[in-house]
């Protein structure tokens, strides 16, 4: 994402219900819930056919031949290529390793599960906040919210395990991801908040494209994969990623870039449902009660400060 922090704020869920937002807002507000909760299914359904380094190169190849030009247009480009080892930090953190380990992850759990274990982003980012200096990130109310995700992720898991559902692997990758999201941002904002974020993106969607690109073009020289792998990956990478971030860059400019990211709280229950509906992957019991856990935890373990007095 941008710099803007990942964590929601209760104060941004009252705010974006409360506020008289116009219609075109609402829209990119829900659009935004979809195209990002999307993604695991596309990626369930490309990885069975592309390795996941190379889906992430594919993805990151198509995107940059939007956000580049828009970067230049815009006169963004210079400025963040100025910063370009902070950029690719970002990178790193935000594309890069994330987009690899899950999708590494998804070709052994469902896409559901995968989507439910990085709703705990906001959980981690208070901890990365807390670590960082802001000394509300982790007062009493939202170490309740700590410990009530915490719980969450262990019935996820727990239950999922003893059903013989979960591989630890994917596991591990997926809570690896989750620190990714979480830290991703915080770098940003600190290293790279002068930095128009259209630039940060295409500098480091094209950093991410040219270091996967051998592993992605090695793999097509064996052969195009199927036209339903090949849609997959067309929509992640024009949809999912390029039009995602310029809906969500008018979306901030609307009602603002904290009330905009409370879209976090939509996309966990997309990629559920969809993974239940499209995939038919189970509903299991780790998920029913699992699910409600996290997002309570990280809707606590993030409130702002002006509602905890």
């Amino acid at each position: 994402m941008t710099s803007d922090s990942r964590a929601q704020s209760t104060a941004d869920v009252i705010a974006i219900s409360e506020s008289r937002m116009s219609r075109q807002a609402w829209l990119l507000f829900w659009s935004m819930g979809l195209l990002w909760g999307l993604p695991y299914l596309l990626i369930k359904v490309a990885v069975v056919e592309v390795s996941p380094t190379a889906l992430a190169g594919a993805r990151t190849i198509l995107a940059a031949l939007v956000l580049v030009p828009m970067a230049v247009r815009a006169g963004a480009l210079r400025p963040a290529l100025r910063l370009w080892p902070w950029v690719f930090a970002f990178a790193l953190m935000e594309i890069a390793i994330p987009w690899v380990l899950v999708a590494n992850a998804e070709t052994r759990v469902t896409s559901g599960f995968a989507g439910l274990m990085i709703a705990s982003v906001p959980i981690v980012g208070a901890v990365v906040s807390w670590i960082l200096g802001d000394h509300h990130a982790l007062d009493r109310v939202r170490l309740m919210g700590l410990a009530v995700g915490v719980l969450g992720v262990g019935a996820l898991v727990g239950l999922d395990s003893l059903a013989g559902q979960i591989d630890v692997l994917s596991v591990v990758e997926l809570i690896l991801v989750a620190v990714g999201y979480a830290a991703a941002p915080a770098l940003a904002a600190r290293r790279l908040a002068d930095v128009p974020s259209i630039g940060v993106l295409a500098v480091a969607f094209f950093g991410v494209a040219a270091m996967y690109a051998p592993t992605t073009f090695g793999e097509l020289s064996h052969g195009l994969p199927s036209p339903k792998v090949i849609g997959a990956v067309l929509v992640l990478a024009f949809v999912c990623s390029a039009l995602a971030f310029i809906l969500f860059f008018k979306l901030m400019a609307l009602v603002g870039p904290a009330r905009s990211t409370v879209i976090t709280f939509v996309n966990p229950g997309v990629a559920i449902v969809l993974g239940v509906i499209v995939l038919q992957e189970p509903l299991t019991l780790g998920t029913v009660v699992g699910f409600p856990l996290v997002l309570f935890g990280s809707y606590l373990a993030t409130r702002s400060p002006a509602k905890l007095s």
